[in-house]
């Protein structure tokens, strides 16, 4: 086996990212905008790592696991990382509920990029979004990122959408930013293969799915095997998505109220369809709309 001194052996970025528990995109990020690792590149092109690369990266993983900005720790040794692991709890599987405090100073970080971010949407700028999104989720952490940023946030998005000062397309646009940004937000909460499994959808008659992709995140981050449906399905699909993954829980998600009884009835249909052994959740800001039209589900088995 090589040693840590022996920078002889290369490896490829599919290789480094098993070893060190960084996921592939999570490397290419913190080396683009950190410089945590220096990797060279063959003939190809391709980039290649060392020993040395895998120790730091997996040091790397546990600190900003632990809650440790990558910004204020991606230039350290390895013996600075070390020490600084040294005093940090044994058990790194902890959640993100467990870290210390949020601080005065994160959540002003916090507002500062809801601004950034909210100007960038009106800008209709993908890419630019794109990078304040992943600049905040290494500098905050991800529950603090979406309790703190990406939350208020998608609810500013939603009521100027219904003020006119937003069009739909804007959110489409932050939908698809947020969807190809989940690989850095399972990143430190990854589910085991038994993990329970659930389905995030919402109904035909609810077309905006912020509040749903902001659930299925959310899901994710706290060990449920999550496959996301998108928005506006009709009862039958969204039950034949919990029988094909055998899902224990539905999560639908209801972003605006309506005066029709469609989503009343195709809340009713659905919740015969798949029946009482899975979880139903119905959150999302017109969720009242089951007590308007007297929904009440029977107990689950």
């Amino acid at each position: 086996m090589t040693g840590l001194n022996d920078d002889s052996a290369q490896y490829l970025i599919s290789t480094v990212s098993k070893r060190s528990g960084v996921k592939s995109d999570l490397v290419r990020a913190w080396e683009r905008r950190y410089q945590a690792v220096t990797p060279t590149r063959t003939a190809g092109g391709h980039r290649v790592y060392t020993d040395q690369d895998i120790a730091r990266l997996k040091l790397l993983n546990q600190a900003t696991s632990n809650g440790h900005s990558i910004s204020q720790i991606a230039q350290f040794s390895l013996d600075d990382l070390k020490n600084l692991l040294k005093n940090e709890p044994v058990d790194i599987t902890q959640t993100l509920d467990s870290f210390t405090p949020l601080t005065r100073d994160r959540i002003h970080l916090a507002e500062d990029y809801i601004e950034k971010c909210y100007a960038t949407v009106l800008a209709f700028d993908a890419k630019t979004l794109e990078s304040h999104f992943e600049n905040a989720i290494v500098e905050l952490g991800s529950e603090t990122f979406i309790e703190h940023l990406l939350t208020p946030l998608l609810t500013r998005i939603g009521d100027r959408w219904k003020t006119g000062e937003l069009r739909p397309v804007h959110e489409h646009m932050t939908s698809s930013v947020i969807r190809s940004l989940t690989y850095i937000l399972r990143n430190n909460n990854p589910c085991s293969a038994d993990a329970p499994r659930m389905i995030v959808s919402t109904p035909i008659g609810q077309l905006h799915e912020l509040g749903a992709l902001l659930a299925a995140i959310m899901a994710e981050l706290k060990g449920w095997q999550v496959t996301y449906l998108g928005a506006n399905l009709p009862a039958e699909e969204i039950a034949a998505g919990v029988k094909y993954t055998d899902a224990r829980a539905l999560t639908i998600s209801l972003s605006f109220a309506t005066d029709d009884h469609v989503v009343p009835k195709e809340l009713r249909r659905l919740k015969k369809l798949i029946g009482n052994n899975v979880a139903l959740i119905v959150g999302g800001r017109a969720a009242c709309i089951l007590e308007k039209f007297w929904i009440n589900w029977l107990p689950m088995a």
